[in-house]
């Protein structure tokens, strides 16, 4: 027969593994398939997208700002919406529905770096080709 106590103990752990299962939901991002499309505003060199609050921005390899080094943070975008002035394909591997997708972006460092696909909710296809 159980005790009073260790059913609240039984108890008070399987509300903890809810509370853990539903927070780590939350902290996910939604594929981009599920989100709306990115969009122009202003200026015609910049679109706007939904993005991940606190998504780090990734440097260049080397002088080059063409390649993104994703072993380098320069930054992180915490504001959200957030702004990107085009896209690469054919960089290294990030995941998600554009697994080599990266946009080019000002992190809110003011330095100018990459972000990756999976990092933005919004669908990235609207945002032009670097």
């Amino acid at each position: 027969m159980t005790t009073g106590s260790s059913l609240r103990t039984k108890l008070g752990s399987v509300l903890a593994a809810t509370a853990l299962a539903g927070g780590l939901g939350v902290a996910m991002a939604p594929s981009a398939s599920a989100a709306d499309n990115c969009w122009a505003y202003g200026d015609g060199i910049r679109t706007w997208c939904h993005n991940v609050s606190g998504a780090a921005v990734y440097g260049s390899i080397g002088n080059n700002r063409r390649y993104p080094d994703p072993t380098t943070v320069v930054g992180h975008m915490y504001s959200n919406p957030s702004w990107f002035y085009c896209k690469l394909d054919n960089q290294a591997w990030v995941g998600g529905p554009h697994p080599t997708r990266w946009v080019l972006t000002v992190a809110d460092s003011g330095q100018l770096g990459w972000m990756k696909d999976t990092a933005i909710y919004s669908e990235t296809n609207p945002i032009r080709d670097c």
